[in-house]
């Protein structure tokens, strides 16, 4: 089916001035030179099949991100699994233990070794499934490709070839590096999303080359062919180097005719494109890194543990086999049952060195159960058990897309509790890419009355704190209405508070009420309705609306179903503008390649009339200019250039008679800004005939140039009619943040997180989303690092570039540590450019202590990798723990380098979930990822690793102490079952319930004390402290193990016939008392517990007896010496049950000693926390609760609360002041009283 042309014939290129990409007489310039290394790719347009043998076969479309395929899988995970030190020492033992050598059974070791290794293995696979069926969906989106004969049809994208035509239809995303060949508009000119790929909101404009327009149909693709020589695949976003031969003739390539993979498509009915790089040569797959393995820092941690208990392995084992060795030389002789006279090669007398050897393998072997290893696969079951908890959580549920949370690797979950800094993107990550216009100054007054998200949240946390500080403030005789105030605004806020709802008014029984139009939150009974007519100055608005209306390059589209129009914009900015015209009666409904049409309401009746306004000339936004200019014509023949821009560039073009309102409007710029607005100044200018031709000419002239030079002479002559303006108002369009967002971001900041931002936003969107999300704020000291322009090819400019930035580096950390104010606040602003140099060997440590002094850190326009690198440098300059968050495929890189990576599962595809350890669908879940979750994981996985060793350390060095008792024979005290058992079944499902279950307080409580987080990053329950303290635990609770078993049974008779003790007997009756110690111990580790904790600890006390009895039942052939062991030999004997009893009060007294005197004397924030609510004097004494929730707090200098202290802190100056100034106005009245007593 052929496509047709649907836009009624407007040629867009005729919008732009600096963004047309170029004139078409640059095609004329000669194509480039393309040869040597980087440019020997060749594509042959039309003809995939060209494609399918060397030296052209390129990578197919098919994209992966597992980690293992049906190949790798069984190699790299067993060396995973085998690279951790107890599971490799445990190979060798099993290996070992087939040989007579071993003091055990061989199956007691291999079992568990399979067991562990097996379960871990299975977990990653299971992993590593679900990565890949999220490969299977990206993979199977389908895309029309061209079959031949002019016919499309619908094929995967894992199918599509090098060379390949594809169709792209509006709002779909490319399925590989296309080059674009023509579109829906007659000229080639197209929308593109890049969001994906550098996190831009802003609709980038490409253009097909002139010599392909004519390729606007199906049909026209029948014989279609060409050749593209090009540059190689690379990750350079920015830049593509190619030539295109097409009938005879060569055309000259750049990256404005190449469309990547993972942008969209936007406002263009379709496109054709020819497919140039594919899978993981597109340059955003180029962007990303191999999905790492990473591993926690507790876990890294462990390993050091566990080489400490191999040297206490190696130090007994040496110690043993030494003893041993003495005895077999010193005392063998006498020992005549062993028949000296006819000695075994183990216990000749004359080689002790041999029998040193020998027994210290077996040795070795006898205390591998000093080595825990179930503690690996009970981690992986607790963490995975961790990871259920997370998923399910109804808290980090996105209703509105039906996404729950989602922890896509176990391996982390500790990690979450332990972050230091944030690395956060901006769009669609903070914000929800959304303009509401929300404010306005026109002719020096402010309309507006609806709050913004960040005046709501300062607002109530503005009023708590005046609530908790009361009798320091409110006593105060000037604050006590503006306390009324902000607890007015605040009280509008419930416990279901919902900002993007929420609005203030003067009256207080007002309602919360909404417009109901996307993009229009303005609310001001002055200039709705016609009103703005009886305003002081409504020739002034009537000039505001209409730029509003007339300055953009936006396209309407009418709905034929409603009627209604709808606006497509570069910018969701423009959209904002358009709508609140709109709304305000002046409704922009078409647009022909001349002029625009204007419905205006400017009667009292109401009735629309249209206007038409021809387009002269649109000079339109860059980043460099700051600003949009329109000179049109309107019906009265009047010439008008109106413009809008940055207010610092539109301040600096005013005329002298057009500051009347410069005052005032900078006034409510200021305030804007605090209310974390984005701004923009509106101004006009009027212009005659004879001014506007002659200036026409010298712009033509510059427009229709071919040179390196135009842009600059299009500046020059722009910037001669851009001057003179009168100053009508200014604009506050709030960039809707994602819910919660300022309230997530106070709180993490009050937990003592750092957080950056990484955005590919030019830096004045950033620094708005900056002021919004509170990062900034008034007072805010801003660092800017920034260079001139350079020639790249340069190294001596390089080098001046580089000196440059380090010397302003320099500059600003000394500004920093020269500060004495402790309450300043600094914000570092970066660009890509400059980062460049920055990052470089010698600039990037400087770089990363200035970011790490400065309370926020916000990069701008930087690019995949260098989000990547920054992300590296943060993680691996500082040693702490850091988390990157974003949402797009352009965030990937980051997302990988973090020690954790978190996805949002927003609509724009699924790239940075793919990328990720956990995914949420909105920032403010990661509040409760960390605070929550975090901090729960992390002190479970501490506390049960230090348990683990514990209990290993008490039950191994019985056995190192039973050896020794026996002349270091290498005899275990122990059945093989009882060692089978330990670590598989009686002790691992407490642990496991500590791991799974423990919360030191409830998440509510980690919510409203927000510092306790603080425990992770200081690692107050992991360090080497803590670790040797439960060592130490260990080796006491295994000495009065062992000591008064032996003292108890060894010497007297224990049954009522006067029977002693024998080994097994012993055996059974110490290890009775480990299996009570160790499960009482966990018991008494534990804050909190449920119905399943108490069965798994009494439980497996229990299961220990019946295990012991059955087994005491089975023939004498199956249970040998372990035959009727409890019902005949134990069970009746009193002293078992008593020795049972005095063994776990001797072994729990130190630590309940230890954690009562810590309570007491030295107590931790949670063990405060924990006796205010069980005492509950949380209910009794709210004041008192309020206040210690205030005091939860660390002290940080970013989001609205410290925006809310520095306000206090303000007021607390100014009311300071008044009072000294009344005291000493009243002391020098007082003075003049008493030296006038007569006239008194």
């Amino acid at each position: 089916m052929g496509r047709r042309r649907i836009r009624s014939r407007i040629r867009k290129s005729h919008f732009y001035t600096f963004r047309c990409l170029r004139p078409k007489t640059l095609e004329d310039q000669g194509p480039h030179v393309i040869n040597g290394p980087g440019y020997t790719r060749i594509v042959h347009c039309n003809q995939p099949h060209m494609h399918l043998a060397k030296p052209l076969r390129y990578r197919s479309n098919y994209v992966s991100t597992t980690r293992y395929n049906m190949l790798t899988f069984l190699p790299k995970c067993l060396y995973e699994q085998f690279h951790r030190v107890a599971n490799f020492y445990f190979l060798v033992a099993a290996i070992l233990s087939v040989f007579p050598l071993s003091p055990f059974n061989k199956w007691s070791m291999i079992a568990p070794l399979v067991f562990v290794v097996g379960l871990s293995m299975g977990k990653e696979a299971l992993e590593d499934w679900r990565r890949f069926m999220q490969d299977v969906a990206v993979n199977s989106r389908k895309a029309f490709v061209h079959k031949g004969s002019g016919d499309f049809g619908r094929r995967a994208w894992k199918r599509i070839r090098v060379g390949d035509i594809v169709r792209v239809e509006k709002d779909e995303f490319f399925p590989a590096d296309l080059l674009l060949l023509s579109s829906s508009y007659d000229d080639g000119i197209c929308y593109v999303e890049t969001m994906n790929l550098d996190g831009e909101t802003n609709l980038k404009v490409k253009r097909c080359l002139d010599a392909t327009l004519v390729l606007e149909r199906d049909e026209s693709f029948q014989n279609f062919s060409g050749t593209i020589k090009c540059e190689d695949p690379n990750p350079n976003l920015y830049t593509f180097v190619g030539n295109l031969e097409c009938d005879g003739h060569v055309y000259p390539l750049d990256p404005n005719q190449i469309l990547l993979r993972d942008s969209k498509l936007r406002n263009t009915a379709y496109i054709y494109g020819v497919v140039i790089f594919t899978g993981h040569d597109t340059k955003v797959m180029q962007n990303s890194t191999k999905s790492p393995s990473k591993r926690s820092k507790i876990e890294k941690r462990m390993d050091y543990i566990i080489y400490t208990l191999f040297a206490l392995l190696l130090f007994v084992s040496f110690i043993s086999s030494l003893g041993f060795a003495v005895m077999t030389k010193l005392l063998m002789p006498d020992w005549w049952y062993l028949r000296p006279d006819k000695p075994e090669t183990l216990t000749n007398p004359t080689n002790p060195l041999y029998a040193w050897v020998i027994h210290l393998i077996t040795a070795l072997l006898l205390y591998g159960y000093l080595i825990p290893i179930s503690l690996y696969v009970s981690i992986e079951v607790v963490k995975v058990s961790q990871a259920t908890f997370i998923n399910q959580d109804l808290q980090m549920y996105d209703s509105e897309s039906g996404t729950p949370a989602q922890a896509r690797t176990s391996n982390l979950n500790e990690e979450l509790g332990q972050v230091d800094t944030i690395l956060s993107d901006k769009t669609g990550t903070l914000t929800c890419n959304q303009m509401d216009f929300l404010k306005c100054s026109i002719a020096g007054t402010s309309y507006g009355v609806r709050a913004s998200e960040v005046e709501l949240a300062a607002a109530k946390q503005m009023a708590m704190d005046l609530e908790e500080h009361g009798e320091e403030v409110t006593n105060l005789p000037m604050t006590k209405g503006r306390t009324k105030r902000y607890a007015k605004l605040a009280s509008r806020t419930s416990s279901d508070f919902e900002l993007e709802t929420v609005i203030t008014a003067s009256d207080e029984n007002d309602q919360k009420k909404t417009t109901g139009v996307k993009g229009f939150s303005f609310e001001d009974n002055r200039l709705m309705d016609e009103n703005w007519l009886n305003e002081p100055n409504p020739d002034d608005i009537l000039m505001f609306f209409r730029i509003l209306a007339v300055c953009h390059t936006a396209i309407p589209e009418v709905d034929e179903d409603t009627g209604k129009c709808t606006y497509e914009a570069e910018s969701p900015d423009e959209v904002a503008f358009l709508v609140a015209a709109r709304e305000f009666g002046f409704e922009f409904t078409k647009r022909t390649q001349s002029s625009v049409f204007i419905a205006e309401r400017i009667s009292p009746s109401g009735q629309p009339v249209d206007r038409e306004y021809k387009i002269l000339n649109l000079l339109d936004f860059t980043s460099k200019r700051k600003r949009m200019s329109a000179i049109v014509r309107d019906e009265e023949g009047q010439i008008l250039l109106l413009c809008k821009g940055a207010d610092s560039i539109i301040f600096d073009r005013l005329s002298k008679k057009g500051k009347d309102y410069l005052g005032a409007t900078s006034k409510h710029l200021n305030e804007y800004g605090e209310a974390g607005l984005r701004t923009l100044a509106l101004g006009y200018r009027k212009l005659d005939e004879a001014e506007y031709s002659a200036w026409n000419s010298e712009f033509h002239k510059a427009k229709t140039s071919v040179g390196a030079d135009r842009d600059e002479m299009l500046e020059k002559v722009s910037d001669m009619m851009e001057k003179e303006l009168i100053l009508v108002g200014a604009t506050a369009v709030e960039d809707k943040l994602q819910k919660g967002v300022p309230q997530c971001i106070d709180n993490l900041a009050q937990a003592g997180l750092k957080i950056w931002v990484l955005t590919g936003d030019k830096m004045e969107t950033a620094i708005n989303i900056g002021y919004a999300c509170s990062l900034l704020r008034q007072g805010m000291k801003q660092i800017s690092i920034s260079f001139n322009n350079v020639e790249e090819s340069s190294q001596d400019s390089e080098a001046a570039a580089k000196e440059s930035i380090l010397m302003q580096i320099t500059n600003a950390s000394q500004m920093i540590k020269i500060e004495k104010d402790p309450h300043a606040a600094f914000a570092l602003i970066i660009d890509g450019k400059t980062l460049t140099y920055a990052l470089k060997d010698d600039v990037k440590y400087q770089f990363l202590a200035l970011a790490v002094d400065c309370a926020s850190v916000i990069c701008c326009r930087v690019s995949p990798k260098q989000k990547a690198l920054v992300t590296r440098l943060a993680k691996e300059g500082t040693g702490k723990t850091t988390l990157a968050i974003g949402d797009g495929a352009n965030d990937v890189g980051m997302i990988q380098e973090a020690d954790i990576g978190v996805g949002i599962s927003g609509v724009e595809g699924m790239q940075a979930v793919m990328a990720s350890d956990f995914s949420i669908a909105q920032f403010r879940f990661l509040e409760r990822l960390l605070v929550v979750h975090g901090h729960w994981c992390y002190k479970r996985i501490a506390q049960m690793i230090c348990y683990f060793f514990y209990k290993n350390i008490t039950f191994g060095l019985t056995l190192f102490y039973f050896e020794a008792f026996t002349g270091f024979s290498g005899q275990s005290i122990y059945n093989d079952s009882y060692l089978l058992l330990f670590n598989v079944v009686l002790t691992s499902l407490p642990v496991i319930s500590l791991g799974v279950f423990e919360q030191d307080v409830p998440s509510d409580v980690c919510l409203q004390f927000p510092a306790l987080y603080q425990q992770g990053p200081k690692n107050l329950f992991f360090d080497w402290y803590r670790i040797l303290g439960w060592m130490g635990n260990g080796v006491y609770a295994s000495i009065v193990i062992f000591t008064l078993n032996l003292g108890i049974f060894h010497v007297q008779s224990f049954r009522s016939d006067g029977q002693t003790a024998d080994m097994n007997a012993m055996g059974t009756a110490m290890f009775t008392c480990i299996i009570w110690a160790v499960n009482v111990q966990i018991a008494l580790t534990m804050s909190h517990f449920t119905w399943i904790q108490h069965v798994m600890i009494w439980g497996s006390i229990g299961a220990w007896y019946i295990f012991l009895a059955l087994y005491g039942m089975l023939p004498p052939k199956l249970s040998g010496n372990i035959f009727h062991m409890l019902d005949e030999a134990l069970a009746p004997a009193p002293i078992f049950w008593l020795t049972s009893l005095l063994v776990i009060a001797a072994t729990t007294l130190p630590y309940l000693f230890h954690i009562s005197y810590q309570r007491s004397v030295n107590p931790l924030d949670h063990h405060i926390i924990q006796e205010i609510k069980h005492f509950k004097i949380d209910l009794e004494d709210e004041r008192m609760w309020k206040r210690e929730k205030s005091k939860a707090r660390e002290k940080t200098k970013i989001g609205f609360t410290a925006r809310v202290d520095a306000k206090i802190r303000q007021l607390r100056g100014k009311l300071q002041r008044k009072h000294s100034v009344l005291s000493v106005i009243s002391g020098t009245s007082s003075n003049d009283i008493t030296s006038n007593p007569q006239q008194t």
